[in-house]
């Protein structure tokens, strides 16, 4: 499976010899040339990023220059980590943060997306219990990458430890986002019993959707085994699957894979069905985005179409990114809804 982000030059599609655009550093291009040509159509989330960027700057500066009070300790981003947002202070900074988040994915290159996710994933330190919400843009940038494992290992976090009343968020000791390598082929009960994080039940949709892809192209290669000798098979299995199902032996090695396609395919519905119960508004959203991706709702309830549009926002581009994602989706619509 190859997914459609990638970063190459927006101009002729290379992806060799790339040099960044030195004003927001998430844009790339084949050369000087290029670059010159595409001033105008990325010159706004340039400045975007530029503007966010330089914002940020400022607000860090004015938490470092801190002297501390009885409100606040000094070296915060030493004696203050996992407490920002719960210091008055430092909400500025983490809204600039933020916003700058925002302004990078504009910019549809891998090296934005990743950007993107290390600040997020840095918010996420600085703030254990994420007041600003941050944890639910997370799961779709891990898919754009690629990084379907470590989204996997996050979500499971947050429906496991994450879900416990006497889990102490303010005791920097105890373990954060420390699933490692869970198991992506498990039941999907966990996700369909609760809705509390739509955004990611919807991610673990698009993972158990690109395991199945990758499942029935390894079935697919193991139809070529009688005509393609053996090295030839293992390299176009190889190619064919992601990291999660090539490193796993019994699998790579099992020469039907029907129980497993038939698993895969009962765990998609399963999720379908419970964001349908969740958000009724999301999967239609989905196929027919319209001005949703651009609404800016200030405040939403558990299943509102406020609610939906920050979701879609999060998610949209992960799943236009998978190839067949979508179509899934059109299927499961008529077969559940008619629509």
């Amino acid at each position: 499976m190859s997914l459609s982000l990638a970063s190459r030059c927006p101009v002729c599609s290379s992806t060799e010899h790339l040099l960044r655009c030195q004003g927001c550093k998430a844009q790339v291009y084949c050369g000087r040339e290029h670059q010159v040509s595409d001033r105008d159509a990325h010159k706004k989330a340039c400045n975007s990023v530029k503007k966010a960027q330089h914002t940020l700057d400022l607000k860090e500066q004015e938490l470092r220059a801190h002297p501390g009070d009885f409100m606040t300790p000094p070296n915060l981003f030493e004696e203050g980590v996992g407490h920002f947002w719960g210091i008055h202070e430092t909400r500025p900074y983490m809204r600039a943060r933020y916003a700058l988040i925002e302004s990078l994915l504009k910019i549809k290159t891998s090296h934005a997306v990743q950007s993107a996710l290390n600040h997020a994933l840095d918010m996420l330190r600085l703030c254990r219990g994420d007041n600003i919400g941050v944890r639910d843009c997370i799961p779709a940038m891990f898919l754009r990458l690629g990084k379907d494992q470590a989204c996997y290992d996050f979500i499971k976090w947050y429906f496991t430890t994450g879900q416990d009343a006497h889990y102490n968020w303010g005791d920097m000791d105890l373990p954060f986002l420390d699933v490692k390598d869970a198991d992506s082929f498990e039941s999907v009960e966990l996700y369909t019993g609760t809705y509390a994080y739509i955004s990611f039940v919807v991610a673990v949709a698009l993972i158990k959707f690109r395991l199945l892809l990758d499942i029935k192209a390894l079935q697919n290669s193991t139809a070529l085994g009688e005509k393609v000798r053996q090295e030839l098979l293992d390299n176009i299995r190889g190619q064919l699957v992601s990291s999660i199902v090539a490193g796993n032996k019994d699998i790579m090695q099992n020469q039907d894979q029907t129980a497993l396609i038939k698993k895969l395919e009962s765990q998609v519905e399963e999720l379908f069905k419970a964001v349908n119960t969740s958000n009724k508004y999301f999967w239609p959203a989905l196929l027919r985005p319209g001005s949703n991706l651009n609404a800016r709702p200030q405040m939403y309830s558990t299943g509102t179409v406020e609610h939906m549009q920050l979701v879609l926002q999060y998610s949209y581009a992960s799943w236009v990114e998978t190839p067949g994602a979508i179509d899934m989706i059109k299927e499961l619509s008529k077969k559940h809804t008619g629509n």
